[in-house]
């Protein structure tokens, strides 16, 4: 009997581990979303562009995006429903849940103005009305940087000014469910917003320089290859370019690329070559918590060599930005070279 018993037990046991194992199937199995591991890096931005249904649908196919709900954010209440944000004055918003190490910031509002036009009011595609307003929603200060300096460069490229929204989030409410995944559960739901734009790569994914470290070593100083290579920071002051103003541009050591023009450049007294804007568009935003500090880094877009950082305490008749940077990342060329160096595109950037 005794040997019975334990065969029953084995048995019982085997059916428990059999169930286990169908019940922790991935949620999809049934019908659900599958629960996503928790990133370390998870970030979140809340973007307006319309409507919520396709801006929702378009993020769920960017690589990174590990997460989105659509809502209405930015009211006058903290409550509301889609009947009454007419009144609350909410626009139709999507938070989308990111990882930081796959798709940063920068890259997201890219993929974001491909979607909207930045100069309508209140109106995209054939949705009018302040709840259709475009807007970016932040939740983390160090955004507002990145936001405001994207939003600064694209507003070269628009005779008409730029009407984003830029606030902090307040009052985000979810929409109701019907409309979670709108367009998932109805395919032909209509959308103003190409879906298949989520699929075209960003510029800023392209051309990226191969770097041959041990001839990088062979151009550059031992402190040009640890800035620039190795994330390090120079001792302040010790830089040519500290005390220095000459008219030309700034260029990344390695690369090349244009970065700053000597007319935006200022004492700022940090002992670092500072300036209150770039140019070119050859700079790309990190997030930054190395020693014990919540910066935002800044990178060439090419070269993806480490400059410095940019800080939210400059010049607030330039808009309040500082870009401090690391002397040993810039190679500088004066005004009266620019064109023979092929760089006279940007001559108007100096004068």
């Amino acid at each position: 009997m005794k040997k019975y018993r334990i065969l029953y037990a084995l048995m019982v046991l085997f059916v428990v581990f059999i169930g286990f194992k169908f019940f922790a199937r991935s949620s999809n199995d049934f019908g659900h979303d599958e629960v996503l591991p928790k990133s370390t890096n998870a970030s979140e931005i809340y973007l307006a562009g319309g409507c919520f249904w396709g801006v929702e649908r378009y993020f769920k196919k960017i690589p990174g995006v590990l997460d989105t709900d659509v809502g209405y954010a930015n009211g006058k209440t903290d409550a509301t429903s889609y009947e009454k944000i007419g009144a609350t004055d909410h626009s139709e918003t999507v938070k989308i849940s990111y990882d930081s190490d796959v798709v940063a910031l920068q890259d997201i509002l890219e993929y974001y103005f491909r979607i909207i036009d930045p100069t309508s009011l209140n109106k995209q595609g054939n949705d009018e009305g302040r709840q259709y307003r475009t807007g970016i929603y932040y939740t983390d200060e160090n955004d507002k940087l990145i936001i405001d300096e994207i939003i600064r460069q694209k507003q070269e490229g628009y005779d008409k000014k730029i009407v984003v929204e830029v606030k902090p989030l307040k009052n985000f409410i979810l929409a109701e469910d019907y409309h979670q995944d709108y367009l998932d559960k109805n395919p032909g739901g209509y959308c103003h917003i190409n879906i298949g734009l989520a699929d075209e790569p960003l510029d800023s994914k392209k051309d990226v320089l191969f770097k041959d470290k041990k001839a990088l070593k062979e151009k550059l100083s031992e402190e040009e290859y640890k800035v620039t290579q190795e994330n390090q920071t120079e001792k302040p002051f010790s830089s040519k370019y500290d005390d220095f103003d000459e008219p030309g541009i700034y260029v990344d050591k390695v690369s090349g690329e244009p970065l700053f023009s000597s007319k935006d450049k200022y004492d700022a007294g940090c002992g670092w070559p500072s300036f209150t804007k770039s140019i070119g568009g050859n700079i790309n935003y990190r997030g930054d918590k190395s020693h014990n500090m919540d910066r935002v880094e800044v990178r060439s877009r090419r070269g993806d060599s480490h400059l410095g950082h940019v800080f939210n305490d400059g010049p607030k008749d330039k808009g309040g930005v500082r870009y401090c940077i690391n002397g040993a990342a810039l190679r500088f060329i004066p005004l009266s070279k620019m064109e023979e160096e092929g760089y006279g595109a940007y001559i108007d950037k100096v004068k």
